[in-house]
């Protein structure tokens, strides 16, 4: 019995040496700066954090401050009330409590006091005593702050003699209530908390106590992380003039959001990771192919010459020895070889340009069989290229007949290019799903046995060049109805103007007026058509009160609602709301509303304009006594140039007022849409956001 072989062990080839190590190397590389970045990213963004809750402490702070400004100037202006100088001097001490009360509830303070020189003390309500008082303001000056010492929240006060009286001086209080606090938080984006410093007992288990020390200890705002609150918190002292400590500001911002960010950067950190890793990977595989690849090709070509054969190139990184006699194959195959790659390259050219250009191309023999064909053609014909080449060009295209004849027979552009040297015609394709292509085929001249033709599809121009024409056409008809009445009008006017009576010549004019603002009408609708399709429809944000815009809509309608004896009727008295939105465009909402109800209404008849304010939202309506429009309560009346079917008014328009509308009102994250009411009316509602949307 013959031994067996011994099992060899799988062998691993170089190119998988270099691939393999290239990948590790990249990932260790990867791995440590994803660590180190992420790492960094949270370092910097709790620095941010801290920064900002700092920044809120002590913006709350200052707000504080600018508060005890605001108290200083009530009181002068209570000091220099002349009406408290006669009370005072008339010694009606009844009528001061109701006026110092109704001025402190109109100034947004909490305590308003007169002290008088025999110690007399009138205030709305009772307060700090007046010892305290006279202590701060002898301490601080004619602006302080207290602290009361049973733990309530501190008080702003200031205090003032008044003006042309002596003795008396004038005390407005202003404590730092829970509603201010609540306010403050708002306006610096954080949770604010007030402390009584004189009240102030430092828990020992409280997380912000190691804060407060640091406050107090080096008198600056101080902030730290909270791990119990995952909170960031800032504290800083609120003083008085004097130096002293009244109260414990505290701000506090939840970790969460910061969290949230350092968690998506990581996220993102890791796919980029891994992206990297990947290209890394294939990149390693094929360099170390690459750098494998002239051994490989060496081992290769000394087998190849083993077997006879000589078409393989030797590479230049072999040896000298061997270098010597690739010099020699090389030589006796240099002449073939650069024809076969010059061959092969002016092919893949005319493959690269044939598949790159928009338009089908295709070659045909002297017969007008196909012989090549790119991607493009079989796209348009929705056809593979098995059912395209080897076929008779006519068969394939399919022209639509022409008097029941194909083109191929009379007006082929194959067949004339032929003698004029390049030849085009226009021709409707019939596809195979029952649809039509226009189409141009443009033809060469033959060349080498083959004629070169191009199909340049023109589908979606030809629509384009309808849709267009439509357009122009209803645009000419539009300008050209008013500009005709108002000529004649101007042309009445003119002939009659010394002799016409003012009554016709208010008439003519009153013509001539509707026709100018039916222009603009039109002329504001296509501009802001244009700007719509542009981009440019920018909504300002500002309160607009609904019944001016409503009034003035009407007003600037009101000539052209007489024209057909319509009646307008308003009813909003339900509605006194202001929405945030742009006057000017709301403005053209309700005209191209009123302007549709004026089209659509009999003539007599009433338009009703009404409204209800929703707890969100305020609702609003146009109704008229027109026919059902066309679609019911379909969207589709509020596409571009869509204008009712069948017989219209003498004014049809371009069926862009309510394309134009819907576009403001969705701008203003409204909506709208037609309906019928009970009473057979058609009614456009609108809803508009009391707040401004995010």
């Amino acid at each position: 019995m013959s031994a067996r072989a011994p099992k060899s062990a799988p062998q691993i080839g170089l190119a998988s040496w270099l691939g393999g190590g290239s990948v590790f190397v990249v990932l260790i590389a990867v791995a440590a700066m994803s660590i180190a970045c992420a790492l960094l990213l949270e370092r910097v963004v709790r620095q941010q954090a801290l920064v900002r809750v700092q920044l809120a402490a002590t913006s709350a702070r200052e707000l504080l401050r600018r508060a005890g400004e605001d108290v200083l100037t009530d009181t002068q202006v209570l000091a220099d009330r002349p009406t408290l100088l006669r009370l005072l001097q008339e010694g009606s001490e009844a009528e001061l409590l109701p006026f110092i009360t109704r001025y402190c509830e109109s100034s947004d303070n909490d305590v308003c006091l007169l002290y008088g020189p025999a110690g007399q003390l009138i205030s709305n309500r009772p307060a700090l005593a007046w010892e305290s008082i006279a202590a701060a303001n002898r301490e601080q000056g004619e602006r302080f702050l207290l602290a009361p010492k049973d733990g309530q929240a501190p008080w702003w006060g200031a205090t003032l003699r008044v003006t042309g009286l002596d003795g008396w001086q004038v005390v407005v209080l202003r404590q730092a209530s829970a509603a201010l606090v609540e306010d403050l938080g708002r306006q610096v984006s954080a949770t604010v908390q007030l402390i009584n410093f004189p009240g102030y007992k430092a828990p020992p288990d409280d997380p912000l106590t190691p804060l407060h020390t640091a406050t107090l200890a080096n008198g600056r705002v101080s902030a730290l992380y909270l791990e119990n609150g995952a909170q960031f918190a800032a504290s800083v002292a609120v003083t008085a003039v004097t130096g002293e400590v009244i109260a414990l500001l505290d701000a506090r911002i939840p970790a969460s959001e910061f969290s949230a960010a350092i968690a998506g950067f990581n996220q993102l950190l890791a796919l980029v990771a891994v992206i990297v890793a990947v290209i890394a990977g294939v990149s390693g595989v094929l360099y170390g192919r690459w750098l494998a690849r002239p051994v490989v090709a060496l081992r290769d070509v000394a087998q190849r010459i083993g077997r006879g054969d000589l078409t393989a190139s030797v590479p230049p990184v072999a040896p000298l020895e061997v270098g010597a006699l690739a010099q020699s194959m090389e030589e006796m195959r240099a002449n073939l070889n650069a024809l076969t790659q010059s061959l092969r390259r002016r092919e893949a050219e005319a493959q690269a340009l044939l598949g790159g250009i928009v338009e089908g191309v295709y070659a045909v023999d002297a017969e007008r069989i196909i012989r090549h064909v790119n991607p493009q053609v079989g796209k348009l014909l929705h056809k593979s290229d098995a059912d395209i080449v080897g076929h008779f060009c006519g068969d394939v295209l399919q022209p639509e007949r022409v008097n029941g004849v194909r083109p191929c027979e009379r007006s082929c552009p194959i067949v004339a290019a032929r003698g004029s040297g390049q030849a085009s015609n226009p021709e409707t394709l019939c596809l195979a799903d029952g649809s039509r292509r226009s189409t141009i085929i443009v033809s060469a001249a033959p060349v080498a046995g083959l004629q070169v033709q191009v199909l340049r599809d023109e589908t979606e121009l030809e629509a384009v060049r309808r849709a267009r024409d439509g357009v122009l056409g209803n645009i000419s008809h539009e300008f050209r109805t008013p500009l005709a009445a108002q000529l004649a009008s101007i042309e009445l006017l003119r002939d009659g103007l010394t002799h016409m009576q003012p009554e016709a010549a208010r008439e003519l004019l009153a013509n001539v007026e509707r026709g100018v603002l039916r222009l603009m009408r039109l002329i504001d609708n296509l501009l802001e058509s244009v700007r719509i399709e542009a981009g440019q429809l920018s909504i300002r944000q500002q309160q607009v009160d609904l019944g001016e815009v409503l009034h003035e809509a009407a007003d600037l309608m009101a000539p052209l609602l007489s024209q057909r004896g319509l009646r307008l009727d308003v009813q909003l008295d339900a509605i006194d709301v202001a929405v945030p939105g742009d006057s000017q465009r709301l403005l053209q909402v309700f005209i191209n509303l009123l302007s549709n109800a004026a089209k659509f209404a009999p003539e007599n008849s009433t338009i009703r304009v009404g409204g209800a304010k929703l707890p969100d939202a305020v609702e609003l309506w146009v109704d008229d006594a027109g026919e059902e429009p066309a679609g019911g309560h379909s969207a589709a009346i509020f596409e571009r140039f869509r204008r009712a079917e069948g017989a219209e008014p003498d004014a049809p328009g371009l069926g862009l007022g309510l394309w134009i509308v819907k576009s403001i009102v969705d701008r203003h994250h409204g909506s709208i849409a037609v309906t019928r009411t009970a009473d057979h009316h058609t009614r456009f509602l609108l809803k508009l956001p009391l707040e401004v949307q995010a």
